[in-house]
């Protein structure tokens, strides 16, 4: 552990801001998930923005859905997506409830609670790479649906909450268009991640699937 690291809750006025607002201010940031057997936390390294119905990237630009609904909900609550029939993606609810956004936890590096992550994450070669990546940090932190909805501010004893960690100096902030996002949607530079971090993804392109023939 970081001795030096604040390890003070973050509090619900902290992410009721504009999401443009909170997600480079993520950084550096520690996520707590408290498991039955033990913590597993993780110093955030990367992050992305999604403003909701004005975004044509986020799955709130054509309103509400039972799937998206917690975007919707108060600030500082825990938005969980399945991905391609295989993958769990972790995002953080911000802004004022009604106007969904939130910021989706790209990657991290994992402080304490490694070797649980490990078990997870098999095919990592190195701790670097436990939660490089979106599907990867879900993974490494046993994070799925029945986390959707979780107050990350309601106290040490919920499975998610975050502490005021160590953000970086605002120069060593990097910003760049999100990963994998077309259309409309790609051009915004709303990616943010701490520079040099060796536990930040690759940046790649959106890539349009091919259906089968």
């Amino acid at each position: 552990m970081d001795k030096g690291t604040n390890r003070t809750p973050l509090t619900r006025d902290f992410f009721d801001r504009t999401v443009l607002d909170v997600a480079p201010d993520l950084l550096g940031r520690v996520l707590v998930r408290s498991t039955d057997d033990g913590p597993i936390e993780l110093r955030l390294t990367e992050v992305e923005a999604y403003a909701g119905e004005i975004d044509p990237g986020s799955h709130a630009f054509r309103g509400r859905t039972p799937r998206n609904s917690v975007m919707f909900g108060p600030p500082g609550h825990s938005y969980v997506y399945f991905t391609y029939g295989m993958w769990h993606c972790l995002n953080l609810v911000c802004g004022p409830e009604g106007m969904a956004s939130g910021v989706l936890l790209r990657a991290g590096e994992i402080s304490i609670g490694a070797e649980m992550a490990r078990k997870r994450r098999v095919s990592a070669r190195h701790d670097r790479e436990l939660a490089k990546g979106p599907a990867r940090l879900a993974t490494a932190l046993d994070v799925d649906r029945a986390l959707n909805g979780s107050d990350v501010i309601a106290g040490p004893s919920a499975p998610l909450s975050v502490l005021r960690g160590t953000p970086p100096p605002r120069d060593q902030v990097r910003s760049g268009p999100r990963t994998g996002v077309g259309g409309d949607g790609s051009h915004q530079p709303w990616r943010f991640w701490i520079d040099g971090d060796p536990t930040v993804s690759p940046y790649r392109a959106h890539a349009p699937r091919r259906r089968s023939t």
